[in-house]
């Protein structure tokens, strides 16, 4: 399969899960140690708008950054990865690939797909039903865009994609209700 070259100032919604759909977050401290590798390997090649982590997969939605080359966005990706599955096989006693395959991307080409997608992306435990309530689940970035606490996350960016952030916190109740009918529906 061939991936597509990630590029400098764009959206990316970045993803991916693990090896044979084993969990890449075993304990909960893992959680906080990955987002701390995003932070320091992401940081010159990227910024974060939202972010999503289930015991078995992630989601990232991501701007890269004016003047930097396509290798330096692709290495400091190869890093993350490489770094955070070299620490899980090294303290959990295990070896391969952590990861099913190389991370999928998809290049984000509108407004209206970036907002779709920060919604899915928070609200991701509705389809997969361990929370009843999204809005408690503490390994996404939805409760960091409603705080007044210091982030690295393009907080001001997202809520202006919404126009403030009431319109987000209601387009989140008008999403949930259309996912939670089409469930009831199945």
């Amino acid at each position: 399969m061939k991936y597509e070259v990630l590029e400098e100032d764009f959206f990316y919604h970045i993803y991916n899960c693990g090896n044979n759909k084993e969990n890449i977050f075993i304990e909960e401290q893992n959680y906080a140690y990955f987002l701390l590798l995003v932070k320091k390997h992401l940081s010159k090649t990227s910024e974060v708008l939202t972010y999503f982590l289930l015991k078995n997969h992630f989601y990232l939605l991501i701007k890269t950054k004016e003047e930097v080359t396509s290798k330096e966005i692709s290495q400091s990706f190869s890093n993350l990865f490489n770094s955070y599955s070299k620490r899980i096989n090294k303290k959990y006693g295990r070896s391969g690939s952590l990861f099913k395959d190389r991370f999928s991307r998809i290049k984000l080409d509108s407004e209206e797909y970036l907002r779709k997608l920060i919604l899915y992306i928070h609200l991701n435990p509705i389809h997969h039903p361990f929370v009843d309530d999204f809005r408690v689940y503490e390994h996404s970035s939805y409760n960091s865009m409603l705080s007044n606490k210091p982030t690295r996350l393009l907080r001001e960016y997202v809520l202006n994609l919404f126009e403030d952030k009431q319109n987000f916190i209601d387009s989140y109740k008008i999403k949930e209700i259309t996912i939670l009918e089409s469930l009831a529906l199945e």
